[in-house]
Order: C-alpha cells, then sequence, then structure tokens
C-alpha cells in the first residue's frame, strides 16, 4: 500500500506539522520562480475578468444588437457565463491528464490555447459584418478559454503547494499576489484607454485593443513557462501515478469535492462580482465615471493582494477554516449595506473597496490551500480542478448574469447584494466539515 493510501495521520501528528509550516521557513529561489511562473495563466484569466466586465457594453453592442442596451448586457453576460459552463468540462479532461501524465505538458497546452482565443476575440469582425456568425464565433472562442482555464488555475495552485508543502499557504498567497497583477494590468489598460480614447472610440477599438494585448502577453509569458520542471512532489511519486484519477477520486473523494466546491463559493461570488458585475454596474447603473470605477477597482485590488500576503501566512500557522469562515461571515453582513452605500453615495468609492478587499482578503488567502489539502497528490490535480471550477461555474460564472437579469427584474440596485449574501453563506456552511477531511499536504511521498 502507498503512503497516499495509507491511513490518515490524526490531528496534531507529525503530518500535520509538517503540513501547517515550519515557523520562519522562506521560499527558495527556484521555488519563488516556480510559482511566479506558474501564476501566469491565472493573471490572464484575471485579466479577461477586468476586460469583459469594462467593455460589457461595448461588447454587446458589436456581437449582440439590441434596442434595449441593458437586454445586450444580459447578452453579452450569458456569453460570459457560457465560458463558465465550459469550465468543469475542462477541468475534469486536463485534471485526468494531469494526475496522469504530470503537470507541465497541460500546463503549456492550456495558456498557449487561452492566449490564441484572447487574442482572435480582440480580431474577430463584429455583428455589422459577419451577422449572427460572428456572436457564434465569440461564444465559440470563449468556450475554448473556458476549457483550458478550467485546468489552467487548479493546476498553478497545485503546483505551488507540491513545490512548497511546507509553506503552501503563503506559496498560494504569493501565487494569487502575482495572478492578481493581472487584474492591474487590465485596470491600467481601460484606464488609459478611457482616459486617451474618446468614447466613441474607446466603445468601437478600445476594447479590441485590450484583448489583444492581453493575448499576446500570454503567448510570451507561454515562452517563459516553458522553463518550468515537473513539480517535485509529483516527480517523486510518478511510478505509482493513478491510471484512472476520476474514478478515484469520486469513488474515494466525494465529500471532499463538495467540501471544496462549497469553501470556493466565496472567493467565486466576490471575485465574478467585483472584477466581472461592478465595472459596467458602477457606470451604466449607478452612472459612476469610467475612471471612478477603474480607480476604485486598482485600490480594492491593492488592499486584497497585501492582505492576501498576509492572511496566507498566517493560514501555515492557525487554522486556515476559520479565517475562510470569518470572510464569509463578513461577506454575509456586509453586501447589503455596501450595495446600499454605492447607490446612495453615502461613502466614497475608495473606502468601500478598501473595506471590500480587506474581507477578500481572508477568503482569497486561504481557500486555494484549504482546496488542494483536501487531495492526495495522486488526484490533487483531478480535485481541485472539479471543486474549483464547480463553484466557479455555480457562483462565480453566474454572477453577472444573475446580477444583471435581478437588477433588470426588480429595478432595486441592491437587489446584487443578495447573491453576494447566498453564495458567501454557502461557503460559510461548507467551513464547517473541514475540520476532519484536510491534512493530506505535507504528507511523505
Amino acid at each position: 500500500m502507498s503512503i497516499e493510501e495509507a491511513p490518515r495521520a490524526a490531528p496534531g501528528s507529525a503530518a500535520r506539522v509538517a503540513e501547517s509550516g515550519v515557523p520562519g521557513a522562506r521560499l527558495t529561489g527556484a521555488q519563488w520562480r516556480t510559482i511566479v511562473l506558474a501564476s501566469l495563466g491565472g493573471a490572464l484569466e484575471f485579466y479577461d475578468f477586468i476586460v469583459y466586465g469594462v467593455f460589457a457594453r461595448a461588447i454587446a453592442g458589436a456581437f449582440f444588437p439590441n434596442t434595449d442596451p441593458l437586454v445586450g448586457q444580459v447578452l453579452a453576460f450569458s456569453v460570459f457565463a457560457g465560458g463558465y459552463l465550459a469550465r468543469p468540462f475542462g477541468g475534469l479532461m486536463l485534471g485526468a491528464l494531469g494526475d496522469r501524465f504530470g503537470r507541465r505538458n497541460v500546463f503549456l497546452v492550456s495558456l498557449g490555447l487561452i492566449s490564441g482565443s484572447t487574442v482572435l476575440m480582440g480580431l474577430l469582425p463584429g455583428y455589422a459584418t459577419w451577422g449572427a456568425g460572428a456572436a457564434f464565433a465569440m461564444v465559440a472562442l470563449r468556450l475554448v478559454q473556458g476549457l483550458c482555464l478550467g485546468g489552467e488555475l487548479p493546476c498553478a495552485i497545485v503546483y505551488a503547494v507540491e513545490t512548497a508543502p511546507r509553506r503552501g499557504g503563503f506559496a498560494c498567497g504569493v501565487l494569487f499576489f502575482c495572478v492578481n497583477s493581472g487584474v492591474s494590468l487590465a485596470a491600467l489598460v481601460s484606464l488609459a484607454i478611457n482616459g486617451l480614447m474618446a468614447p466613441e472610440a474607446a466603445a468601437a477599438i478600445g476594447w479590441r485593443i485590450a484583448f489583444v494585448i492581453g493575448g499576446a502577453t500570454g503567448l510570451l509569458s507561454f515562452l517563459v513557462r516553458r522553463r518550468l520542471h515537473e513539480s517535485s512532489e509529483y516527480a517523486a511519486m510518478r511510478a505509482a501515478a493513478s491510471r484512472t484519477p476520476l474514478r478515484e477520486l469520486f469513488a474515494g473523494h466525494a465529500g471532499a469535492l463538495a467540501i471544496g466546491a462549497g469553501t470556493s463559493a466565496a472567493t467565486a461570488v466576490f471575485n465574478g462580482m467585483m472584477f466581472a458585475y461592478l465595472p459596467a454596474y458602477l457606470v451604466g447603473a449607478l452612472h459612476y465615471t469610467p475612471a471612478e470605477a477603474s480607480l476604485a477597482q486598482n485600490v480594492g485590488l491593492a488592499t486584497t493582494s497585501l492582505g492576501l500576503l498576509t492572511v496566507s501566512a498566517l493560514g501555515d500557522r492557525m487554522p486556515r477554516r476559520l479565517l475562510l469562515g470569518a470572510g464569509a461571515a463578513l461577506l454575509v453582513v456586509l453586501a447589503y449595506p455596501f450595495f446600499a452605500a454605492l447607490q446612495a453615495r453615502s461613502l466614497g468609492l475608495l473606502p468601500l473597496f478598501v473595506l471590500a478587499g480587506l474581507v477578500a482578503s481572508l477568503i482569497n488567502g486561504t481557500f486555494a490551500m484549504i482546496a488542494a489539502d483536501l487531495f492526495p497528490t495522486r488526484v490533487r490535480f483531478s480535485g481541485v480542478a472539479v471543486s474549483y471550477n464547480i463553484s466557479q461555474t455555480l457562483f462565480g460564472g453566474t454572477v453577472p448574469l444573475l446580477a444583471a437579469a435581478l437588477v433588470s427584474a426588480t429595478g432595486a440596485a441592491t437587489a446584487p447584494a443578495l447573491i453576494v449574501a447566498v453564495f458567501a453563506a454557502v461557503a460559510l456552511a461548507a467551513s464547517f466539515g473541514l475540520k476532519r477531511r484536510e491534512g493530506w499536504v505535507g504528507r511523505a511521498a
């Protein structure tokens, strides 16, 4: 019987001490390089979040012309959600390949396809040129992106954890700090386009420029990522790799999958709301200027990025489930006051986004390591990919569409708060199931 198949160590055992990290331990230079390289595809994913959200109205006009702008926006967000519907299938496929044959090659292929799709989305002729074919092509490219993204960020999480298991929480924090650079780049690009171009020009070609910049950056990142080696944990157990990882995953770890999907719900709803929906919402529904919305996002992102580094390091020294539970509970309590303050303009955008960033750091700084710690190395890629993508599809990808439809149906600008509160409550409930299920990372291979 292999180590991975052996009974789990009891809480408080040497295995748990190893998993929780060694106080004062530092990441080596090689570990830092691997984690940064692993983050490149995730950075492009979050770049797309911002670009699609900021330019949703322009994309709707180019591919889904409609006399009612709100209906066009709902159609544009439907395409965004459609990409998320493809992610679980991509996670199943790429996760199984990664567990059976290794992480590296899957990582390279996914980033190449994502980057190429992003460039093509920026160059795609609109409805006026191709008619309905343009809309179908945009949907197809978004589906390709979704399939590849189903394995991209989960593989980055696995790489980070397996590269530095003793500091896995902090390694994931560094990963997401780097991934957030994609949001920063997208926000800066959108800020420059809206600031330097006339509104008509920004709506016509500005979003195209943003997509091409993102895709070209991803293709350059693909060339750099070729330097990656296989993760050390997987390399050590390659000979014992599972031949049927999905069968093993669903037969032996179904409960962990449910817990992993649930605990990721708060992160999914926050990112879907903050990065994909709020830019269009602030400008279209609440009549803030694009510059105000972009600046607020940058401030909120910076707060989240710095905060999650602190939280992830803290999570190597105390139960992460408590940190995640606290963040989810705060989202439940503060969701309505946040949207009410945005509508009433009772507080400035910057203080509100700083507060949102601080709350987000509690969940964004813990969820990834929590997910990785639910599964053994043999099925870790598949486990993280399936649980993460179920959560992203059910909670993250549908958030912009649900929020836009709910505002349209009710006429209440605060309606999106209900979505945030409900999905965050799911994560809070799931966090109570973590105590007896975590503990795989850091065990001898």
